[in-house]
């Protein structure tokens, strides 16, 4: 994934130069992605409606060359979520940063997802009403199992990546369509679909149509998500990174650096706000 961002040198900050300097900036081109040009790029995406980040990825590297920008996401959301949640918007924007997997969209316009057999047994095995016979479910996820093991599986794996995920998940869809969504995770912030009753779609597939929809639409998945979880919003609105971090994204979020990344990201997107009101 190309970023080009604060402290970056050469040919392609020089590109990134000429490019603003098409769309209305008046910078220096020195192939040095320094203060002025960050300031360039915030002001562009400001305009654009893109998320305001100072950082130049795909999604306003593609819209400076004059691509499409309807389904990414947009400040505009980013701020609705900030107020919605009552947190600051440098710590959304942040969470934004650190938090997605990039791009919501694959490069053939399908959402981003990873399908989990582990997950896909489970869900088979889960009654969902007292008329559901539990030994009877388990007997069949095993059967299942048995036939399909890279689809439904006691055992996470079987991980293919990209647009193959789709493919895993269609066969799954075969199997079992409800199961399958629900196996699934989504989007740029990789929300599960199981989650969906939490989230409060009227169903799994509604909550697909969604993902399907836009960045924004999955942006609202993931304010979803944090706000039915009181402790991660209570995290999130005292700027408590390593407690969010932990909460997130597990045990593992010292070893990434998570609460790290939260913390500088934020003081990153607190000062320019400053600089940009002063």
């Amino acid at each position: 994934m190309t970023l080009i961002r604060h402290g970056h040198r050469g040919q392609a900050v020089r590109q990134l130069q000429q490019q603003l300097n098409r769309a209305g900036a008046e910078l220096y081109v020195d192939g040095h992605f320094g203060d002025a040009t960050e300031a360039a790029v915030r002001a562009y995406q400001r305009r654009v409606g893109l998320v305001a980040d100072g950082i130049a990825g795909p999604k306003t590297l593609a819209t400076l060359a004059g691509t499409g920008n309807a389904r990414l996401l947009h400040h505009n959301m980013l701020l609705a979520v900030a107020q919605r949640l009552n947190v600051e918007l440098a710590a959304i924007y942040a969470v934004n940063e650190v938090e997605s997997a990039g791009q919501g969209f694959l490069a053939n316009g399908k959402p981003a997802i990873l399908f989990e057999r582990h997950i896909m047994y489970r869900q088979l095995c889960t009654p969902r009403s007292n008329e559901d016979d539990a030994a009877a479910l388990q007997a069949y996820a095993d059967e299942l199992a048995a036939l399909h093991p890279n689809l439904v599986n006691p055992r996470p794996g079987g991980y293919a990546g990209g647009t193959a995920e789709h493919q895993r998940l269609a066969h799954a869809r075969l199997l079992d369509d409800t199961c399958a969504l629900e196996s699934a995770s989504w989007g740029a912030f990789q929300i599960m679909g199981f989650h969906w009753q939490r989230l409060g779609y009227a169903s799994v597939q509604a909550f697909v149509a969604e993902m399907e929809a836009g960045e924004n639409q999955q942006f609202d998945a993931f304010a979803r998500f944090i706000e039915t979880d009181p402790a991660l919003l209570k995290a999130l609105q005292g700027k408590r990174c390593a407690t969010f971090a932990k909460l997130y994204n597990g045990p593992a979020y010292q070893r990434n650096l998570y609460d790290v990344k939260l913390e500088r990201a934020y003081q990153r997107h607190a000062e320019a706000a400053i600089e940009a009101a002063a």
